[in-house]
């Protein structure tokens, strides 16, 4: 078994629920149990502003669009291909030709 990547293990640390779950502290208390961290931004008619990482939630959006721009091929959203490596070197022509544009 090979060992988590550094993105893999920083991706189960967070937890990014969007703007419109609006958490009170009892969802936020139950991450800090679990060793997470909330990354959820207030809504703007909340009363009391509850601080959060802006560069997280940034980071959560473009990950968010990335993987969002990747299911409008329609190989990969539908999964064509049987084998893994087939699918994983479909993921990988898909992403670079995102990249590149």
């Amino acid at each position: 078994m090979e060992p988590m990547s550094y993105s893999t293990s920083w991706l189960l640390i967070h937890s990014w629920p969007r703007r419109g779950y609006d958490a009170d502290e009892r969802v936020i208390e139950r991450l800090k149990q679990q060793g997470k961290t909330a990354v959820i931004p207030p809504k703007c008619n909340r009363t009391v502003k509850r601080e959060y990482d802006r560069y997280l939630y940034q980071a959560r959006h473009l990950i968010e669009n990335f993987f969002a721009q990747l299911k409008q091929y329609r190989a990969i959203a539908t999964r064509y291909d049987k084998g893994a490596i087939n699918f994983l070197s479909a993921i990988y022509l898909a992403a670079t030709v995102i990249w590149l544009n």
